[in-house]
């Protein structure tokens, strides 16, 4: 009898435990499936952190559209892509506002960048027809890349295999970190490329003017 108690006591005090325990392990679960950028959301269930700069950042759901003929492969190539061109634009853009035009495109004087395109338009417009056409040739190997690498899958988005300095030969460790850096500094030039376009159309200034005329306005 004296056993008897002792065990039906070992059973109820195990049980007490047991929904704790239990509720700790959903609790881990539910954690576990929110997003590392937006934690009152869920994880995207794409964005598992296997892509460089992927902190599940996706409110509009857009990594899970695929009946448009996109899927997440096109958009990861379209944010590589805006983000390295966006980065050459921002540097150009300063280039131009520090040492002045290229050769031969003396022409924009403008300060505002808009400005300065269309006085190019106006005295070399076989400048901006050759530009285009450029482009157009860019583009259409980067289509052929990832139409092609998205059906093998032999082939990451924005990977063209451009690596001169053999930094993917390295440490992998290091090359990953500078794959985060790319995204995360092409994302923000993406956003500096816009701010140096509004604010230029706004007021008439350069990047680097709207920037010394925001320090002394607003100084102590």
């Amino acid at each position: 009898m004296m056993k008897f108690a002792t065990l039906a006591a070992l059973v109820a005090s195990a049980s007490a435990f047991a929904p704790a325990q239990q509720s700790a392990r959903s609790s881990v679960a539910l954690n576990a499936e929110r997003s590392k950028s937006l934690p009152f959301m869920n994880r995207p269930s794409l964005l598992d952190g296997s892509m460089a700069g992927d902190v599940g950042f996706d409110p509009l759901g857009l990594s899970n559209i695929d009946e448009v003929g996109i899927d997440l492969y096109w958009l990861r190539e379209a944010e590589i892509k805006h983000a390295r061109v966006a980065m050459l634009a921002v540097a150009g853009v300063l280039q131009v506002e520090i040492f002045g035009p290229a050769p031969g495109c003396e022409a924009a004087t403008a300060k505002n960048q808009m400005d300065a395109f269309w006085q190019i338009w106006g005295s070399h417009p076989q400048y901006i027809a050759a530009a285009l056409l450029f482009i157009m040739v860019i583009e259409a190997f980067s289509g052929i890349a990832a139409t092609s690498g998205r059906e093998s899958g032999m082939r990451a988005p924005g990977d063209f295999g451009l690596d001169p300095l053999g930094f993917k030969k390295g440490d992998a460790d290091k090359f990953k970190r500078l794959e985060a850096q790319e995204i995360a500094n092409g994302r923000l030039a993406m956003w500096a490329a816009a701010g140096e376009i509004m604010q230029g159309m706004t007021t008439d200034e350069g990047a680097l003017g709207n920037l010394m005329s925001a320090l002394k306005d607003n100084s102590f």
